[in-house]
C-alpha cells in the first residue's frame, strides 16, 4: 500500500460549523482545495435547491455539505485508526495510509454538481459524477494542481474512490454507502438548515460504533439501536421534506421552464447568458459548466420574464416568485383520467405539455433504505460477538417494518387555478366545477353515478 503524504500546516485551520462544531484541516493539499476556484464555485450552489421555497432556512449550499462530509470523514479515520489499526496484510483493519485519499475524496465528492442538478442533468444530458471525476483529472484545473502535490497519479486514484472503482472498499464505503459519511451529513444539516427536528439522530454514538471490515465498513451490536435511529430519521427527512409536494411542485416548474427555453431559443428568439447559451446549443466544454451556478441561472430567468413568448414568461415568475402548481395523489387507476383532465386544463387556456405533469416520489434523488427486494441498496450489516454479520433488519423490527411500508407517492400537478371557487360567475366555472368532480381529499377519484331508485 502505497503512503500518501501532504505538507502539514504549520498551523490547523478550524471552521466553525453549526452543524459539526468544528472542521478541522491539517493537509496543505486539503486547504488548496478549499482554496481552489472549482470548489469555492460550490458557495453559489444550495444544497437542496427548490425545497428552499418549503423551508426558507434550507438556503445551505454544497460547499458546506462537501465540507461537512470531509469533516466526518476525518473522524472515522481518526476512530479507524485508533481503535481498529491494521497489524498484518489482509486482516481487514484499517490501514491509515489510506486517509489522505478518502479525506479528499470525501471533500470533493459532490464537486460535479451543478445548479439545480438532477433537473439539469435530465434536461442537457450531463452527469453530475463523471464532470466531477473530470474536474479531479483534468491538468487545468486548480484541484488537478492541488491533488498532484501528493502524487502525479493521485488524481486519478481519488476520482476512482468517487467512481467507486477503487479497490479498497472501506476507502469507498466511507463515503458511498447506505451509512457514509455522505448521508449522516446531508440528514443532519438538512434537519438543521429546514428545522426539521425529527431528521436529527445520534450521531456522536453512532461514530462511536462504526468499524471497519474485510469488506468494507460495519457497526457493532452494541451500537445497533442508534443505527436503527439514524435509519427513522432517514425516513422522516423523506417523507417530510425531500418528498414534499410543494418542493416537487417547484420542481416541476422549474423542469417545464427550461424545456420552454429551450424551444424558444432554437425559434432564435431568447435572450440568454453565454454560459447557459453553450448548453442550448449543445456545444458546451468544462470551463463553460464551471461557470454555471445558481445566480447565472436565475439571471436568466429574470430576463425571461420579459420573454415575448407568453408561457416562458409566466414559468419564469411562478418559479421567481414561488407560485407552484396544486396536485392530487394518483395511482394506477386513477391515471386513465389523466386525458380528461388534461383536456379540461387545456380548455381553461393552459397548455398541458408545460402546465401539468405526473411526478413520482421514487424517482426523486433520494432513495430510502431497501435491504431486500429487486431495487435493494447496500445492506448496513451488524458484527456480532462472534464476528459475525446480520443484516439490519433481520435484528431491528423496526427497520423491517419501514422496509414493507409505501415510502412515497404520485402525483398530478395542474394550474392552481383549476381548484378555484369564485363568488361571481366567471367564464371557466363551469370546468372548473367539472374538474373539481374528480377530485376527493386531495386524490383522483372516479364520479360515482348516483343509483336509480326502483321505486320511481
Amino acid at each position: 500500500m502505497p503512503k500518501f503524504k501532504s505538507k502539514k500546516l504549520k498551523q490547523e485551520v478550524v471552521l466553525r460549523d453549526p452543524v459539526h462544531g468544528y472542521i478541522h484541516i491539517e493537509d496543505k493539499v486539503i486547504l488548496d482545495i478549499l482554496k481552489s476556484k472549482e470548489f469555492q464555485r460550490m458557495r453559489r450552489i444550495k444544497q437542496l435547491g427548490p425545497i428552499s421555497y418549503v423551508f426558507p432556512g434550507a438556503t445551505h449550499t454544497r460547499f458546506e455539505h462537501n465540507l461537512g462530509v470531509y469533516e466526518l470523514t476525518r473522524r472515522i479515520c481518526n476512530i479507524f485508526s485508533k481503535n481498529y489499526p491494521t497489524q498484518t496484510p489482509g486482516d481487514g483493519l484499517w490501514d491509515d495510509n489510506n486517509r489522505l485519499l478518502v479525506e479528499c475524496a470525501a471533500i470533493l465528492h459532490d464537486i460535479g454538481h451543478g445548479p439545480y442538478s438532477h433537473t439539469f442533468e435530465h434536461l442537457f444530458g450531463t452527469n453530475h459524477e463523471k464532470i466531477g471525476q473530470k474536474i479531479i483529472t483534468d491538468p487545468n484545473t486548480e484541484i488537478n494542481k492541488a491533488l498532484k502535490q501528493v502524487t502525479p497519479n493521485f488524481p486519478e486514484l481519488v476520482a476512482s474512490v468517487i467512481d467507486k472503482t477503487y479497490p479498497n472498499a472501506q476507502v469507498v464505503k466511507m463515503i458511498s454507502s447506505q451509512a457514509d459519511a455522505d448521508r449522516m451529513d446531508y440528514l443532519q444539516r438538512d434537519a438543521y438548515y429546514t428545522g426539521a427536528n425529527y431528521g436529527q439522530f445520534d450521531i456522536s454514538r453512532v461514530l462511536r460504533v462504526i468499524r471497519p471490515y474485510k469488506d468494507g465498513i460495519c457497526f457493532n451490536n452494541n451500537g445497533m439501536h442508534a443505527v436503527e435511529d439514524y435509519i427513522v430519521s432517514r425516513y422522516q427527512m423523506y417523507q417530510q421534506v425531500y418528498f414534499h409536494r410543494v418542493g416537487r411542485s417547484m420542481e416541476v416548474i422549474l423542469h417545464h421552464l427550461l424545456e420552454r427555453a429551450k424551444v424558444v431559443y432554437q425559434s432564435g428568439h431568447l435572450n440568454v447568458t453565454p454560459s447557459l447559451a453553450k448548453f442550448l446549443d449543445g456545444d458546451w466544454t468544462l470551463d463553460d459548466y464551471l461557470k454555471l451556478n445558481d445566480g447565472v441561472m436565475e439571471t436568466n430567468f429574470s430576463m425571461w420574464m420579459d420573454s415575448s413568448d407568453p408561457i416562458l414568461a409566466d414559468l419564469s415568475k411562478r418559479y421567481l416568485f414561488r407560485k407552484p402548481l396544486a396536485s392530487v395523489k394518483i395511482d394506477e387507476e386513477t391515471k386513465n383520467l389523466l386525458p380528461k383532465l388534461k383536456n379540461l386544463i387545456k380548455e381553461a387556456g393552459f397548455d398541458p405539455t408545460y402546465y401539468t405533469d405526473t411526478n413520482s416520489a421514487f424517482d426523486e434523488p433520494y432513495d430510502a433504505y431497501k435491504p431486500t427486494g429487486k431495487n435493494a441498496n447496500s445492506q448496513i450489516e451488524i458484527m456480532q460477538m462472534d464476528g459475525s454479520l446480520i443484516e439490519l433488519s433481520q435484528l431491528s423490527p423496526l427497520v423491517r417494518a419501514l422496509n414493507g411500508t409505501f415510502q412515497g407517492d404520485e402525483r398530478f400537478f395542474f394550474p392552481k387555478i383549476m381548484l378555484s371557487k369564485s363568488e361571481e360567475p366567471q367564464i371557466f366555472d363551469p370546468l372548473y366545477e367539472q374538474f373539481q368532480k374528480y377530485i376527493n381529499n386531495g386524490a383522483l377519484h372516479y364520479i360515482r353515478k348516483p343509483h336509480k331508485n326502483n321505486k320511481d
